[in-house]
């Protein structure tokens, strides 16, 4: 039996407020402990979005209410809400800036509406760019030109790890992540309907996978970037982008260690080490994941405790299972079975 620490999740849509029957705090914790992660970090577009006082407490009372594993959530960058969002930094796991397509409140259209987000919003505390590509080279450059550390989300371009590679060899505060979709699939994935697929970013050629797995000591995190949606909603008109991914992370990774592409302080240093340090995250005393490393078996949608009820990894092969989470000494997980109450979790900002 193989014996981890607790998994961070740095990036994970929780559905609630607004869009529960995808997902809601009882539901994704549940679903966290069974893919052996402890924390999670809740991302702010939700409906409404996280982007003052009272929707920052409306989902955080959520959380208190509902969580089984610990948790922070982000406040969403708005073009309007500067002076919020650094006042209610503390109580917050960061904040998020998209500075590619969304909606509402949290679009920022021009780079002018950057600015003041950057220097308003406390250097000590993360902030994390929804950015592909080209923003994703703006933001960085704004990391250099007001000095403060930036956290990109879900590289999946050639392009961009490389520019990330140059921007750290030049002293530049950024730290990236990558997930496991990112890692393992690509845009020629079959036996989905199209809606199936859909996922921003947009899964990549063989190339920009290979070049990520070729670039493995450039990336800070993995990332489950957990975006449940019904599969009703995936296989309609408007497909909505996104993937579940709490529950197959670990055993997905624990599958590339065995193949050897991965190595065990990989995957600490980029599960706990790094996105600890990053999120500046409280320790979690006696928490540790059991893992059962001999286990082959098939990834079943039917198994796992996310409401939507489907995997992009349906049939997968995967060897390395969990078999119990103990977290702060109490047995969470254990053969299949969440034991944590509701309410459990801690916020890592209380």
């Amino acid at each position: 039996m193989l014996k981890l620490p607790g998994l961070i999740d740095p990036h994970v849509h929780v559905r609630e407020p607004g869009q529960t029957h995808k997902e809601d705090w009882d539901t994704v914790t549940q679903a966290a402990l069974a893919g052996g992660v402890t924390t999670i970090l809740a991302m702010p577009n939700t409906i409404p979005p996280i982007f003052d006082h009272s929707t920052l407490e409306l989902t955080l009372d959520a959380a208190r209410q509902k969580a089984r594993c610990d948790y922070g959530q982000y406040l969403g960058a708005g073009p309007s809400n500067a002076d919020i969002a650094a006042s209610l930094a503390p109580k917050t796991a960061g904040l998020k800036m998209y500075l590619d397509s969304t909606f509402g409140e949290l679009r920022l259209d021009d780079m002018t509406l950057w600015t003041p987000h950057f220097q308003k919003f406390p250097k000590s505390m993360p902030m994390v760019m929804h950015s592909e590509s080209r923003t994703m080279a703006a933001a960085i450059l704004f990391s250099a030109i007001y000095d403060r550390p930036v956290h990109i989300a879900h590289v999946s371009l050639k392009e961009e790890i490389l520019l990330i590679k140059a921007a750290k060899e030049k002293g530049i505060k950024v730290t990236c992540e990558v997930c496991p979709h990112h890692l393992f699939l690509t845009k020629d994935l079959t036996g989905f309907t199209p809606g199936r697929t859909e996922v921003r970013p947009r899964l990549a050629t063989q190339e920009d996978v290979d070049s990520l797995w070729a670039n493995l000591d450039v990336i800070d995190c993995f990332a489950t970037d957990h975006a449940p949606h019904t599969l009703e909603e995936k296989d309609g008109e408007n497909p909505p982008p996104g993937f579940p991914g709490l529950e197959t992370m670990l055993p997905l990774l624990l599958t590339a260690i065995d193949l050897r592409r991965l190595t065990f302080d990989d995957l600490i240093q980029k599960c706990v080490i790094n996105p600890g340090k990053i999120f500046d995250l409280p320790e979690q005393p006696e928490t540790w994941v059991e893992v059962d490393e001999n286990a082959v078996y098939e990834i079943k949608a039917a198994h796992q405790f996310t409401r939507c009820g489907w995997t992009p990894f349906e049939g997968w092969k995967v060897k390395g299972k969990v078999t119990k989470v103990v977290l702060r000494g109490e047995t969470a997980f254990e053969d299949g079975k969440v034991l944590a109450e509701a309410g459990s979790g801690r916020n890592v900002r209380g």
